[in-house]
């Protein structure tokens, strides 16, 4: 699994394994699911990242295990 954050883009990236993708859908504005060819999805994709959160700070991400 892998995280990507594009502060130019504003987007934030979540790749969950390495299967090709082969289509993307828009589920919500700003919110794209990339799919495999099992229509698995494999990735998701949210943009406008600022907008979404006054209080966001790139710098302190936090990964937590449940």
């Amino acid at each position: 699994m892998k995280l990507h954050v594009d502060k130019e883009a504003d987007a934030l990236y979540l790749r969950l394994d390495d299967t090709p993708i082969v289509e993307s859908e828009e589920v919500s504005p700003g919110i794209v699911l990339d799919y495999s060819a099992s229509n698995e999805v494999v990735g998701i994709e949210m943009l406008h990242l600022s907008k979404r959160s006054s209080a966001l700070n790139l710098s302190a991400l936090e990964f937590e295990a449940v």
